[in-house]
């Protein structure tokens, strides 16, 4: 149903002959946080991928509860890319916008591509909601629209008279717009409604009546589409199918596929999970996802705040089962001191980072990068331990097999990172055979290691200490987050036990490092003139760029790094066949600092820290400026300097 071939992201617009089938679209939804466009976008997300298309997409929400309605702060969209190729991000500007409301239109339209199609409610136009978005006339009738093409009618209106027989309230009534947008959306891109209509069937299966007025709004819109007059932009298009192997397919949120993944970690490692978590945005999904899996061994607590939720999870490991917690910035922050306890105490522990601007409370629903520095370095003292990122809401399922995998191989909590764009985005996931992974199982201390007694913190060849279930008989010990002597785990001050143990923490996380594949380049030649380096869910811009870059003759590669810390052991090699690093980032510079520490790499910095992924045209455009500040050097080493390179957000250091 759903695979991935060559293509670009670009979106072939709208404006084709009536039926034609086109590679890509993107189109966004926005309208008031009261309707329902997060909503609506799943459910065409859902359409489109039963049409067998590729697809990404970027649900863009507000930060507040519940902002005055028509506001410009209380704006919510949904954006999606899907095509019959590969689709790795959700599109730079959209190629048809549906706004509800001036709010929506104000604050979205100006992403729009020239040319694009516009799709306006008119009801929502009245003087009172063109003041609340700061319209000083409408923008239906100024010609401020000029450059796209505008189709404007009556959504409200044509909704009420659509489900007038069902004898719903007004306000009751209008609820049900965004079904009937859906309808025409679906119409317009040749979907299917059928799946729709059972899905409103079974959401409203203890009301009736609103299935019912839902469905004939969904028609309604529909039927629009089919039969009215009219003039001017609206078409009908079809986008094919993307080829694909054979298997078993559906659409993931990043949030999902962790959750899935930590399940499966689980499973290979022979343990039960429990997982100890706060509410907090975008995080709190997937405790909402793994509350639905009891029936895999997995037990779940809401705890009351972010040290109870990790130190719970801690006294599980420590019980003998797998303990994970998750959190965004903010909370992993409150969080830790209880990471150092458990880097001390050498439990196995996954902990995911669901990473959103900052600093403080900063933007709770918008996405960043800006939690690297913290995820290495950000605990008390000499406290290592490993870190992966995932580049896709697909990714993340194969990224917490890891984390698990690491975490109870080497007896060290793990952070799993991802952010906020991934984790509210879906792409379409081939689900894997599980006969497929190889099984890590877990292997408790069942007897005295020592002559006469058990050694808690005797370490094997790796430098890991065994893993010993309390109660066990003869095996009873004492582990703590003061320091404490090599092998018994005895409180030991002493200075050289100190340095010994320290040495010995730092030295087994290191030592993942020949646990980890080795690092490869995602995209291009093994060495040349430019290597792009990602991490996380830049990889999608980066990739498209990378490749729109090399079809016009540019001598640049893409290089995106999984295991953060501690990194590969062969990517100081391969950054050094480059002449030239240049390292996207949502944040100031995080990663480029620790390549710049590690390896003594010349690393420029390309940065955004606006709450929004990378468009894949402003990283193509950074490498081509990167190229034109090169070009024209004589000689042997081409040589870069600030002159040369004036693009805003890259920093030379």
């Amino acid at each position: 149903m759903m695979a991935t071939i060559s293509s670009d992201d670009r979106g072939a617009g709208p404006a084709a002959p009536e039926g034609a089938a086109v590679e890509a679209v993107v189109v966004r939804f926005a309208g008031d946080s009261g309707d329902g466009m997060q909503l609506t976008g799943g459910q065409f997300t859902l359409s489109t991928a039963l049409a067998g298309n590729d697809l990404a997409t970027f649900p863009d929400f507000p930060a507040e509860i519940r902002a005055p309605q028509g506001t410009l702060f209380g704006v919510s969209a949904f954006q999606i890319n899907f095509g019959s190729s590969e689709i790795t991000t959700a599109g730079d500007a959209p190629d048809v916008l549906v706004a509800m409301n001036p709010a929506a239109l104000k604050t979205n339209i100006h992403a729009l591509k020239p040319g694009g199609m516009v799709i306006v409610d008119t009801g929502e136009f009245g003087r009172r909601n063109l003041e609340k978005a700061k319209y000083a006339e409408s923008p239906l009738e100024d010609g401020s629209l000029a450059r796209w093409d505008v189709l404007a009618f009556d959504i409200s209106a044509l909704t009420l008279e659509a489900v007038k027989p069902f004898g719903l309230g007004n306000k009751e009534a209008l609820r049900c717009k965004n079904m009937w947008t859906l309808g025409l959306a679906l119409w317009m891109f040749d979907r299917d409604r059928g799946p729709l209509v059972d899905w409103l069937n079974a959401k409203f299966a203890k009301n009736p009546v609103l299935a019912a007025a839902n469905i004939a709004a969904l028609n309604a819109g529909h039927a629009y589409g089919e039969t009215a007059e009219l003039a001017g932009p609206m078409q009908r298009l079809h986008v094919d199918p993307v080829p694909s192997a054979p298997g078993l397919y559906r659409t993931v949120t990043g949030a999902e596929a962790i959750s899935l993944g930590l399940v499966a970690g689980c499973r290979l490692a022979g343990l039960p999970m429990f997982f100890g978590g706060y509410p907090i945005t975008p995080a709190s999904a997937i405790l909402h996802h793994l509350v639905k899996m009891k029936e895999f061994g997995v037990t779940t607590f809401q705890a009351e705040d972010e040290i109870a939720a990790i130190c719970s999870a801690i006294g599980a490991s420590y019980a003998g089962q797998l303990g994970v917690t998750s959190s965004s910035g903010p909370g992993i922050a409150l969080k830790g001191e209880a990471m150092g306890l458990a880097v001390m105490t050498e439990l196995p522990l996954v902990i995911v980072n669901s990473q959103r601007g900052g600093p403080s409370t900063g933007l709770p629903t918008k996405t960043e990068q800006s939690d690297l520095y913290q995820a290495v370095y950000g605990r008390n003292g000499d406290a290592p331990l490993p870190v992966i990122a995932a580049r896709s809401p697909a990714d993340a399922f194969r990224c917490a097999i890891e984390a698990c995998r690491i975490a109870t191989a080497f007896m060290t909590p793990v952070i799993l990172l991802t952010d906020g764009y991934t984790a509210n985005a879906s792409e379409p996931w081939q689900v894997p055979d599980p006969e497929t992974f190889e099984a890590f199982p877990v292997r408790f201390l069942e007897e005295r290691n020592g002559v006469d007694r058990v050694l808690p913190y005797k370490r094997d060849e790796r430098g890991v200490r065994p893993w010993i279930r309390p109660g066990t008989p003869g095996l009873m010990h004492r582990i703590g987050g003061i320091e404490k002597a090599l092998d018994t785990g005895n409180i030991d001050y002493a200075p050289d036990v100190h340095q010994a143990q320290t040495d010995a923490r730092k030295a087994r996380i290191d030592g993942i490092a020949s646990a980890i594949p080795p690092q490869d380049i995602c995209l291009g030649e093994d060495s040349g003139s430019l290597l792009v380096v990602g991490w996380g869910s830049t990889f999608g811009p980066i990739h498209q760029a990378v490749r729109r870059a090399r079809t016009k003759g540019l001598a640049v590669s893409h290089l995106h790094v999984r295991h953060v810390w501690p990194l590969p052991p062969n990517l100081g090699t391969l950054l050094a066949e480059f002449e030239h690093v240049l390292v996207p980032e949502m944040n100031t510079g995080q990663l480029k600092t620790l390549l710049r520490d590690r390896y003594l790499v010349d690393a420029v910095s390309l940065n955004k820290t606006s709450g929004q992924p990378f468009a894949i045209a402003e990283l193509e455009d950074a490498i081509a400026r990167f190229f034109d500040g090169v070009a024209g050097n004589e000689g042997g080493e081409v040589e870069v300097n600030e002159n040369q390179l004036p693009a805003p957000g890259i920093e030379r250091p």
